[in-house]
């Protein structure tokens, strides 16, 4: 018995033999062994996908592009692999939750940050201030960006994880009342639940190509 409509996003359970958070790996336990050694057709998809992110990815980038651009090429598909499994029946989303999402941004801003004072200091410090800024207004300029730079992994972490949550809530709305309405009013609920699947899957893929180009974009302000 649900007794709370949030309670569907919170991990927690009673037993100790939870598996919420196996969603993570279950791909890759049921994927077959053969999917990574012959080339086939959902793997030359993939490889196709990674190569043409791979080559948007080295525009945006000035931190060794050649180097750094893998990493958020795996995170893009880490990222769009856990959206994907969170649209399976009875999986949960890990993705939707803050834990998961401020343990991808956080890093690599803290990462980003380091980087850019160490070896940038003077930029870093040019950045706080954009040209042509009038001087009654630079102090208050330095701490309107200071702050909209603190809050960057914040905003990542809480705009996937508010994106993931919200389709899945109403998803949760219209099935829920799909047992109490009357009969002829359930085959338009089944197929409102149809179009927001495909909703669904298309916000899963723009989130996770959202957070990577963010963090693409933050990486080469620091240099």
């Amino acid at each position: 018995m649900m007794t709370n409509l949030f309670s569907a996003f919170d991990p927690a359970t009673s037993t100790w033999s939870s598996m919420n958070w196996s969603s993570m790996m279950i791909t890759f336990i049921l994927v077959p062994s053969y999917y990574w050694s012959l080339p086939n057709r959902s793997q030359s998809i993939i490889n196709n996908i990674m190569i043409k992110l791979n080559q948007e990815f080295k525009t945006l980038i000035s931190i060794n592009p050649e180097k750094i651009t893998m990493l958020f090429v795996s995170l893009f598909m880490l990222i769009l692999t856990n959206n994907m499994m969170g649209l399976l029946p009875y999986m949960f989303t890990s993705t939707s939750h803050i834990i998961i999402t401020i343990s991808m941004a956080l890093p690599l801003w803290v990462g980003f940050m380091m980087y850019g004072w160490i070896n940038h200091t003077k930029h870093m410090f040019a950045h706080l201030l954009p040209a042509g800024t009038p001087l009654p207004l630079m102090p208050f300029m330095v701490c309107i960006e200071t702050v909209s730079n603190m809050i960057r992994p914040g905003s990542l972490a809480v705009r996937l994880m508010a994106n993931m949550i919200a389709g899945h809530l109403l998803m949760s709305l219209l099935g829920n009342n799909a047992v109490s309405t009357a009969n002829f009013i359930i085959p338009l609920i089944a197929i409102l639940q149809m179009g927001l699947m495909s909703f669904e899957i298309a916000v899963s893929v723009i989130q996770a190509y959202v957070f990577s180009v963010l963090s693409t974009l933050y990486s080469s302000e620091v240099n």
